[in-house]
């Protein structure tokens, strides 16, 4: 029997797609229906929510990587409310017509947690900025060109002008995914005569021609590297300033305390003004001014951490705070989402105290390293 593969190309928030999908499959009756889910998103899509640890988001500190993916989500409702449908109804629709069917559902994306894990450790902080920056600007967009959302997926839409930006990020976010779902259709090719592929129209293409040349073993498009380069640069950049502060006590005793002063305030306000940004309580913000100057001396530390402690121990998001930020219809819900909020201070605040490390360490380094030397060599004779 003659193999066929029929892929629907679709945009996640129109209902010209919903019905599109219902007519392939009721007309083709597949032996298999693919969709473009990875298990995590189809659990989400049907209704299912793993339960999640505010705590346990905290330690594992990836506070950024929460907040664009809860970011997205908020833009891709919004876009569906533009076109009275719902985000993920086609999908919905190709599970269900598969069940009448009888025929095998495949989930052929790749984990959603290690697409954004991959595409966070490309890019630069700049590059993160300017990518929540095109989301934002997305959502508070008024007008939507329903014709350019038929020809494009909804992440497409932001990775068209992200790709200028940052080649290697868009790389994960569509062409790591076509390779990813290439493999996994051929392989079901190879079980199946009739399979029906619902995907995103920005995918379509780029599936199609992984499938002409062939991807080999897909096991590098799922590695996520452990970041070990960018922490023993933290740590340097760190030892340096420490080293700095240890000859300054030595030498430049006078020096010190000025020096200290401006490391706590630099670090502290500008860890503060992060949380302040995010509208933290006052605990949080108190708390991420106190303890900014030393996790900024510890690499393994985080005044994200311990804002966002401070704001969970005060707000007590619970699990169907984590359900309604799911739901959330506006920016102004997500903001008043006891979650959201936590992890918004969080991010925050590390983004603050990140920039306070690197400017604190360049302004006493360049206000105060020459004074340190002045000393040390008035001091020490045979300098």
């Amino acid at each position: 029997m003659e193999k066929k593969l029929i892929i629907i190309g679709t945009a996640h928030v129109l209902q010209k797609s919903v019905e599109e999908v219902r007519t392939v499959i009721e007309n083709e009756k597949p032996e298999a229906v693919a969709v473009e889910l990875c298990p995590a998103r189809y659990r989400a899509l049907m209704g299912e929510r793993d339960e999640v640890r505010v705590t346990e988001i905290l330690k594992r500190g990836d506070f950024f990587l929460i907040l664009i993916q809860l970011l997205l989500g908020y833009f891709q409702r919004k876009m569906g409310e533009e076109m009275n449908t719902k985000p993920g109804e086609e999908m919905l629709e190709a599970i269900k017509k598969a069940k009448e069917i009888d025929a095998d559902i495949l989930l052929i994306d790749r984990d959603i947690t290690i697409t954004f894990k991959r595409l966070w450790q490309r890019m630069s902080l700049w590059e993160k900025l300017k990518f929540i920056y095109y989301i934002l600007r997305g959502s508070f967009a008024e007008d939507i060109d329903a014709e350019e959302i038929l020809k494009e997926d909804v992440i497409d839409l932001l990775v068209r002008e992200f790709r200028k930006i940052s080649p290697k990020a868009a790389k994960v976010l569509i062409d790591e995914r076509d390779e990813f779902m290439a493999y996994n259709l051929l392989r079901a090719m190879e079980k199946y005569n009739k399979v029906v592929a619902v995907v995103g129209a920005g995918h379509k293409r780029g599936i199609m021609e992984a499938m002409q040349r062939g991807v080999q073993d897909p096991s590098k498009l799922v590695e996520v590297r452990q970041g070990k380069a960018l922490k023993w640069i933290g740590i340097a950049f760190v030892a340096v300033v420490l080293c700095f502060f240890f000859v300054t006590a030595l030498f430049a005793t006078e020096l010190l305390s000025k020096v200290f002063l401006y490391w706590f305030l630099i670090n502290g306000i500008l860890a503060a003004s992060g949380a302040l940004l995010a509208r933290a309580h006052p605990f949080s913000v108190i708390s991420a001014f106190l303890c900014a100057w030393l996790t900024s001396l510890n690499p393994f530390l985080a005044a994200g951490w311990i804002s966002g402690a401070v704001e969970a121990w005060i707000r007590k998001p619970a699990m169907k705070d984590v359900e309604d930020v799911f739901k959330a219809n506006s920016l102004k819900d997500m903001l008043n989402n006891k979650f959201f909020r936590v992890i918004l201070v969080a991010a925050l605040t590390n983004l603050g105290s990140t920039i306070g490390t690197i400017y604190g360490g360049y302004y006493i380094l360049t206000h105060f390293g020459v004074d340190v030397v002045k000393e040390i060599a008035e001091k020490i004779p045979y300098l």
